[in-house]
């Protein structure tokens, strides 16, 4: 049995591409599935064994202390493939790989265009470590045995031959309903947005939106996610539109799939941040493969998605007007909206459902457990 690792230095012990989708499918096919994370004892998945690091007091501390804990929590599980997914990591990605080991980089975004978006990063500063960051995963890309992105654009700055994508697509049964305990038509007037909560994901437009909403109908805007920084709900919570909003916190997968089994829009308004542009929203395709319509943001390569599944509506994501008259047409006419997510649910199910992703990730996984044995 091939013994494996996952490495993160940044990520919660129960995210959902890291946990249930990528170590989940690798523990399922067989393989001996180690996860080292910021965190404490628990029991995860079936077949995975969490190897706890302690939790990071800063982000200093975790690109040095916490980074160097999980490399001896890695040497520890004697694993033979070990695969990070933090680009603070390629320096631990490179020892392992001097140690022997098998090293694949998991690309979770755009690191120099999200570097350049970093508002706690001086703008002087912004140019010069993207630029270092770019050639921190050039090298990255000529060491690794592989490297695992999630779009084309972020696939496109790596060497083809060692580069595989996998996205970060909704798993079927997770939130593809078998069994409707509510008609679209009996919900109530709900939209929803699940992910973190923050400025650069149009979190003030919302609350603005739902003003604007809020004046002809009863609808809310249920939010369910961690607010980034803290302080922002505070500052939400004084604007005019927070009496239509309620905010749930986060949610597990399971709430999760209950919260969408009830709301009639999911709300994807991200805005035109270099990072989000040319990046697959996870939220969206969890919304379609809920049977939701979406609001999402007018971006290319959204657009084709939305448009080509029929699935809802795209709106500029810096104009809360714009957003409201979306949400109000989409209230107005559930029979189209209603028609709008069953479109996108087939679309998940024919072309954007995990179960695709997860056959790419394990013929990675075969080649690499072969060069080995």
């Amino acid at each position: 049995m091939t013994r494996v690792a996952h490495l993160t230095s940044v990520h919660p012990v129960d995210d959902a591409r890291i946990l249930t989708k990528e170590c989940g499918s690798l523990a399922a096919a067989g393989y001996e599935v180690y996860l080292i994370a910021p965190g404490k004892e628990r029991e995860l998945a079936a077949g995975v064994h969490l190897v706890p690091v302690a939790m990071p007091r800063g982000r200093l501390e975790r690109a040095t202390r916490t980074a160097w804990s999980v490399f001896r929590a890695t040497m520890r599980t004697r694993a033979t493939v070990c695969h990070f997914h933090d680009p603070e990591l390629i320096p631990i990605g490179i020892l392992l790989k001097l140690a022997g080991r098998r090293v694949i980089y998991d690309v979770h975004e755009d690191l120099p265009r999200q570097i350049r978006d970093k508002v706690w990063i001086h703008p002087i500063l912004r140019a010069p470590m993207a630029g270092l960051a770019s050639m921190a995963e050039f090298v990255a890309g000529q060491i690794f045995d592989a490297i695992v992105t999630v779009t084309p654009t972020i696939a496109a700055r790596f060497p083809r031959s060692s580069t595989v994508m996998v996205r970060n697509l909704p798993i079927l049964d997770e939130l593809v309903p078998t069994v409707r305990t509510r008609t679209y038509r009996e919900r109530a007037l709900v939209a929803v947005y699940v992910g973190g909560i923050a400025a650069t994901r149009g979190a003030r437009q919302l609350v603005a939106a739902m003003d604007l909403v809020g004046r002809r109908s009863a609808a809310r805007l249920v939010l369910a996610g961690r607010f980034q920084p803290e302080g922002l709900e505070g500052e939400l919570s004084r604007r005019p539109g927070w009496d239509h909003v309620d905010v749930v916190g986060w949610l597990g997968r399971t709430a999760v799939a209950e919260l969408l089994g009830t709301a009639r829009i999911g709300l994807v308004t991200l805005l035109p941040t270099s990072s989000y542009r040319d990046s697959y929203p996870t939220k969206l395709f969890e919304y379609m493969a809920a049977g939701l319509p979406v609001i999402a943001s007018d971006f290319p390569l959204w657009r084709g998605i939305v448009e080509t599944a029929g699935c809802g509506l795209l709106v500029d994501p810096t104009d809360p007007a714009a957003i409201a008259a979306a949400i109000e047409r989409l209230l107005d006419d559930p029979a189209e909206a209603e028609a709008m997510g069953l479109r996108g649910q087939r679309a998940i199910i024919q072309h954007y459902s995990w179960e695709a992703e997860r056959a790419v990730l394990l013929d990675l996984y075969a080649r690499l457990a072969r060069s080995v044995a």
